[in-house]
């Protein structure tokens, strides 16, 4: 099978591109961002294929995507009327609270790995490591100085594959209570130094 990777997808990947997402993610936002038909609602208005680099098979199927961010924005965007619109006003208010202790001001120079999602029967294939080796490319031709990562303790099976690639932990950050709201204890801030030649 071959891959080809691409920036951005199209509005009607959209569905597509947010069932990956959560797919990947609900473990740790399904209490925040559940039920599942509206997290699927929010995530596929709320996703910029701006801040995406998308792996296709021949016939140009879906197979996985990077997301990234940088100063500019990131993958997992969206609006507080996009949260209201989809959880009612109430509803958006706290998640966005919640959802705002995730956040973090990036450095200059940084380039921040938003997860890289590849579908169930893509897995094994070399889908992750052909989208992690594009969000490298991606950093160096934006003349970034590094990328960064964050992979949670209850996924030894990514932080494996990013140790592989040439990723190094840099730090740690300790969920405590909210460990309970997320289902992971902590997380492992990682860090690949861009080569520019």
């Amino acid at each position: 099978m071959s891959i080809a990777i691409s920036s951005g997808f199209a509005d009607h990947e959209r569905a597509q591109a947010a069932a990956l997402f959560w797919q990947a993610f609900s473990a740790k936002l399904h209490k925040v961002m559940g039920p599942e038909e509206k997290g699927l609602a929010f995530f596929e208005i709320a996703l910029n294929p701006n801040f995406a680099l998308v792996a296709r098979d021949d016939a140009g199927h879906m197979l996985g995507l990077a997301g990234f961010k940088t100063r500019d924005g990131g993958l997992a965007g969206g609006r507080m009327s996009d949260l209201a619109g989809t959880y009612g006003w109430f509803g958006a208010v706290w998640r966005a609270c919640i959802l705002s202790l995730l956040e973090r001001e990036l450095k200059p120079g940084v380039f921040q790995m938003d997860g890289i999602f590849v579908a169930a029967d893509a897995r094994g294939k070399g889908v992750g490591t052909a989208l992690l080796n594009a969000i490298k490319q991606e950093a160096r031709d934006q003349g970034m100085s590094e990328v960064q990562l964050d992979v949670i303790d209850t996924n030894p099976r990514a932080r494996a594959l990013y140790e592989r690639e040439g990723f190094r932990p840099v730090g740690e950050e300790k969920t405590g209570p909210l460990k309970y709201l997320f289902g992971f204890s902590s997380a492992t801030k990682m860090s690949w130094p861009v080569a520019h030649s």
